[in-house]
């Protein structure tokens, strides 16, 4: 009789061993492909989060540009006024969304690039051209934009 207990011990210790050693693998497995997974969403999210931001920054220095332009060929016409208010707005909308998306540091530039800009648009600088009231806020911005980026 003992003979024959043997042999249904081992079987069921081999059993018990190879389902623990499967649920182990099976385990390890899956906890591997969800990290993996997780990894790829968040650097599908990074890249996602890079592409709005370029486009923003793109959108922000556009809407500068224009600002420039209009400060440059003030006239105080109706039709200048609307095109200024109008571009200020954007910039502002901007200003914001750097806010959202950027680190506070590089919003504190914006806001001061904007409102450089804001003030030599409904404002003649007392001292020196337009461009050297605009020249620091704006060169500090696109420094730090390009840092942020380079991230």
């Amino acid at each position: 009789m003992q003979t024959q207990v043997w042999p249904a011990i081992l079987s069921l210790v081999g059993v018990l061993f190879g389902g623990g050693l499967s649920f182990l693998v099976q385990t390890t497995v899956q906890r591997r492909v969800e990290r993996n997974e997780q990894s790829k969403l968040a650097a599908e999210r990074a890249d996602a989060r890079r592409v709005e931001q370029l486009e923003l920054l793109r959108q922000f220095i556009r809407a500068g540009q224009q600002a420039e332009r209009a400060a440059e060929d003030r006239d105080d016409t109706a039709v200048w006024r609307t095109a200024a208010l109008d571009v200020v707005d954007e910039l502002w909308v901007c200003e914001r969304m750097i806010h959202v998306l950027f680190a506070s540091s590089l919003h504190e530039l914006a806001r001061a690039y904007v409102k450089a800009l804001d003030h030599v648009l409904w404002q003649e600088p007392v001292s020196g051209s337009l461009w050297d009231h605009l020249k620091g806020p704006k060169i500090a911005f696109l420094a730090a934009a390009r840092d942020e980026l380079s991230r």
